[in-house]
């Protein structure tokens, strides 16, 4: 009986603690400390942003560090910059986290972070200036997140009055331009900002989207497996004359092969004790479909 396979049993430990947990507790921790450092009780010294925050003058003294540093560190004069990153690592990250895993996800997230930092220090190399916030490592999460649901509606409150919907890839294609403006504009040109305390660093946002777009291209699609073509060419074949409900249908069968490759990739590594119970329910779906074949 089914209930008798191991992996269906409910006495098995649950599931460790999630990777986006821990990303999430140490950005909010770090900025918890910011705010502690800086207030009156420890001299308002800047502490931790001297040490820990990216910027070119770091580099140059070889603190390589910074470049993932910063991403835990906010600017503790605006809350709605940690408050922003907070939310959209929280609801993308959460939709992502299953689909590539811990480690694919720890690595798209902390690689979007130091190809951000390069790049802001590229614009800033002869500028005084310091680079604090994970925005590029969420930006990079979002553009994933449009390539697995480019036509999904989602819903939010642009700056948490105004109600928005909008698809991800409209969304990820308006951030685009809005970012390469402010890269010519603000940070090459160094043109006067409408609003200073809301300056942005259009390069490091620039730099994770590109790092979001070159993972899902060449890393999460094409598997680089010996002997398998890689999936974008076959999606490509398989796609062409086809409407947009089928493209939607051919997206999900990749994400659900994509999860099942994960789920073995864990019972390989930690047996099927470790599965929750939404991989055994991936697992059955996906049993379920082959049946169907």
């Amino acid at each position: 009986m089914l209930s008798d396979r191991p992996y269906m049993r409910h006495d098995y430990p649950s599931e460790r603690t999630s990777v986006l947990t821990w990303l999430l507790c140490a950005i909010l921790g770090g900025f918890g400390l910011q705010l502690i450092l800086g207030s009156d009780w420890f001299g308002g010294q800047l502490v931790l942003q001297d040490q820990l925050g990216l910027s070119s003058q770091a580099l140059r003294h070889g603190w390589i560090w910074t470049l993932v540093s910063h991403a835990f560190l906010h600017d503790t004069g605006n809350l709605f910059h940690v408050i922003g990153v907070a939310l959209l690592l929280y609801f993308i990250g959460g939709e992502l986290l299953p689909l590539l895993g811990p480690r694919r996800f720890l690595g798209l997230y902390f690689g979007a972070t130091i190809v951000g930092g390069l790049a802001w220090a590229l614009a800033h190399w002869h500028v005084v200036g310091m680079h604090l916030g994970s925005m590029a490592a969420a930006d990079a999460m979002l553009v994933v997140f449009a390539c697995f649901y480019p036509n999904r509606q989602i819903d939010f409150l642009l700056f948490f009055v105004i109600p928005v919907r909008v698809r991800p890839k409209h969304l990820v294609l308006f951030l685009l331009g809005f970012e390469a403006i402010g890269l010519v504009a603000y940070e090459i040109y160094g043109a006067a900002r409408p609003f200073e305390q809301f300056s942005l660093a259009h390069s490091a946002h620039l730099g994770g989207m590109l790092v979001g777009w070159v993972y899902f291209r060449f890393v999460h699609e094409a598997r680089w497996r010996p002997g398998v073509r890689p999936k974008s060419s076959e999606s490509k074949g398989v796609s062409e004359g086809k409407d947009e409900a089928g493209k939607e249908n051919t997206r999900a069968n990749r994400n659900l092969r994509a999860e099942v490759d994960r789920i073995l990739d864990k019972i390989n590594s930690h047996g099927l004790a470790s599965l929750t119970p939404r991989e055994k329910h991936v697992l059955d779906e996906a049993k379920d479909s082959l049946s169907r074949r």
